[in-house]
């Protein structure tokens, strides 16, 4: 009887929370269906959709909480109107002309996006981001309760969710199994240029394509507001951020390219999400996270990982397009010898004047911020190994720097032992967990291993920094100490300064020696082809795991370094997840294939807000989002940085002109030297 009793439980439990799970599955369907389509129509992995969402969203509710517009009219301006144009202003703008780019190029873009347009729409419509809307959705009196079979709940807005997620697949599949259109949109992914040779104008179907994938972008966005728990009160972007990367584990169901498979994966992570939070026990805190955010980050890699069909899948390519050349050479291997020595002359005099400014006029405010850019140009130069010199995109960076911060700090607290000893011991950790984590994801490439490492990066934040033996309670409001080392006190700010200036100097030195070494070499060459590199003898996956370590270990001491510097962790203001897509974001836009990238990134990260934006132009800081994030364009054209591009056009011009004055000087010494020829002849009477 007993028996029977708990089984009846139990069943109707997993009934409840099926029917549960269905409105939040069907939100994860629709931002995965929009992922596929967005792929399947512009084949970009578009990371920005968060952006785009969350543009309509804040327009929708702009117009309908604040300036009290009817729900009909909001919806038409922010899902119909500024979706489908915000749609066609970057197809014709941006990903138009980046068709022919690699995979990770586009991924850049998408980053760069996803951190400029909710900045930028920001500042424009002047949105005030604090105040409270209610969850207010696209259906009137949305949150009317009914009972299926009399006995489970479900709200309107929940029903709405899952009838348009349902028609919206109906209405793509039918679309591109059995319409002209759907057949030409993916006649344009695969080759624009064969496509126009039958006759099709394939710049009208791209745009019509991101037009269409924007407005579902849109309609994601405010439907999702009132159903998901994560957009709080209070709409901000960074509450579509987890909802699209866990969407993303339904969309890599399908690779990317089956909506009927992201479909069905979004309802069952919403299915088994709320199966998890009902028959789970919370008596740890994996579990306790398993059913909550962490559980879709945790399907995500696995999905990635170990699903033979991502493995095997290989992006199309245009036929017509020619072999990628490969990148340039570095500005400073092709400049003459007095090129050289002015470059050198002209860093020691600029560096000569900081280091005299720094140490004996300026105040306590500006040597802590030129301290904590030299610590983020540590930290960058992480970025600098493993994407300008391995040739990949990883986006957990923060998370090893996180784990060098929360080295120091436990072996100051926890343990009484030297700081120093901590940094180290935290980087020694982070470069063994980038070995363990490169060995299954360095298999991957492009675009799934930037997805796998951020989510790890996301798994990390959610459940493993809540663990007492990573940083619990620790890290608020603890203290990390500076250090005493070699029998100096480094707790004033200037002692400490020198001690991070020193650190950056071996750091770069490293970076050098690794960049010349055989390691650098095979990398270059895997860079170029894999096959022909591993065919002469190159080891691919020591050389990776090599590059991977290292850089996990370079981000760790950078991370201690600025938990010291600011005394403290500092979790989530510094190592959150999305700040980590920032700092890639700036590092590849500025140049990521040398120490000088490195340092320059750290400096404009820290500096170019502080003295440019605030104190001469009077701007806002959110614009360095806006600035850097539509920088990251440039990446196409010029992945080597806009820094290194610059510097190889003024050396070529000032070699011009280097050249121009020897010539000069040539003509003229030559012309002296026949003057006096000339007169010697006519003193002794001979013909010139």
């Amino acid at each position: 009887m007993t028996a029977s009793v708990l089984a009846a439980g139990v069943l109707e439990d997993t009934i409840r929370a099926f029917f549960q799970g269905l409105p939040i599955g069907a939100g994860f369907a629709l931002v995965a269906m929009s992922f596929v389509l967005t792929y399947k129509t512009s084949g970009v992995f578009n990371l920005a959709f968060g952006a785009q969402a969350f543009i309509s969203a804040a327009t929708y509710f702009e117009l309908h909480v604040r300036r009290d517009w009817p729900i009909w009219s909001a919806v038409l301006v922010a899902v119909v109107l500024v979706a489908p144009v915000l749609g066609l202003l970057l197809e014709r703008l941006i990903f138009r002309h980046i068709h022919a780019s690699s995979a990770v190029a586009k991924l850049v873009i998408s980053l760069g996006l996803l951190v400029a347009l909710p900045e930028l729409f920001k500042l424009i419509v002047d949105y005030n981001r604090e105040q409270p809307f209610g969850a207010v959705g696209i259906i009137p009196d949305g949150t009317t309760v009914y009972r299926l079979f009399g006995r489970y709940p479900v709200t309107r807005d929940e029903i709405a969710a899952f009838v348009i997620v349902v028609a919206a697949a109906l209405a793509l599949a039918a679309l591109f199994r059995y319409t002209r259109l759907g057949l030409r949109i993916r006649a344009v992914v695969q080759s624009p240029r064969m496509t126009e040779l039958n006759g099709v104008n394939a710049d009208w179907v791209s745009s019509g394509s991101w037009m269409l994938s924007s407005f579902f972008a849109g309609l994601a966005g405010v439907l999702l507001v009132p159903t998901t728990s994560s957009l709080g009160t209070v709409l901000e972007p960074t509450g579509y951020f987890p909802i699209v990367i866990s969407a993303l584990a339904a969309a890599a169901l399908g690779r990317l390219v089956s909506l009927p498979a992201a479909m069905f994966g979004g309802l069952l992570l919403g299915v088994v999400t709320t199966q998890m939070r009902t028959h789970v026990p919370r008596d740890n805190v994996i579990l306790a996270e398993l059913q909550g955010p962490a559980l879709p980050y945790v399907m995500l890699f696995a999905i990635i990982v170990f699903w033979p069909a991502i493995r095997r899948q290989v992006a199309g390519a245009d036929p017509l397009l020619g072999v990628s050349p490969p990148p340039p050479a570095l500005a400073a291997t092709s400049r003459s010898r007095g090129m050289t020595i002015y470059t050198r002359i002209m860093a020691l005099a600029f560096f000569t004047a900081v280091g005299i400014w720094t140490f004996g006029y300026a105040n306590n405010f500006w040597i802590s911020r030129i301290t904590h850019s030299v610590i983020f140009s540590i930290i960058f130069l992480s970025i600098v190994v493993f994407t300008g010199l391995g040739g990949q995109i990883a986006l957990c960076q923060v998370t090893f720097a996180a784990i060098g911060a929360f080295g120091a700090m436990q072996f100051a607290q926890r343990w009484d032992i030297s700081v120093i000893v901590g940094m180290l011991a935290g980087a020694a950790i982070a470069a063994a967990v980038g070995a363990v984590l490169s060995i299954p994801v360095m298999r991957l490439g492009g675009i799934w291993l930037a997805i796998a490492t951020l989510a790890f990066a996301l798994f990390f934040h959610d459940v493993l920094v809540k663990y007492s033996w990573v940083g619990g309670s620790l890290f608020h409001g603890r203290g990390v100490p500076r250090p005493e080392f070699l029998g100096v006190d480094f707790s004033s700010r200037e002692n400490f300064l020198i001690l991070c200036i020193a650190v950056l100097v071996l750091v770069g030195v490293l970076v050098i020696l690794i960049r010349e070494s055989s390691t650098g070499m095979a990398l270059r060459a895997l860079r170029g082809s894999e096959t022909a590199a591993e065919s002469i003898g190159v080891i691919s996956w020591r050389s990776r795991v090599i590059v991977f370590s290292v850089s996990a270990g370079i981000a760790a001491i950078g991370g201690g370094l600025l938990a010291m510097e600011e005394r403290l962790v500092g979790y989530e203001a510094n190592f959150d997840p999305q700040t980590g897509l920032f700092w890639l974001v700036i590092v590849v836009v500025l140049g990521t294939r040398t120490v000088e990238g490195g340092i320059q990134a750290g400096v404009a990260f820290v500096i170019f807000p502080e003295l440019v934006l605030h104190r001469w132009l009077g701007l806002d800081g959110a614009w360095r989002f806006v600035l850097f994030g539509f920088a990251a364009i440039s990446f196409a054209r010029h992945p080597e940085g806009l820094l290194e591009h610059g510097k190889r056009r003024s050396q070529a011009m000032m070699q011009r002109m280097f050249a121009r004055r020897e010539q000069t000087m040539a003509t003229a010494g030559a012309a002296a030297g026949t003057g006096p020829a000339i007169d010697a002849g006519s003193e002794t009477g001979d013909e010139p």
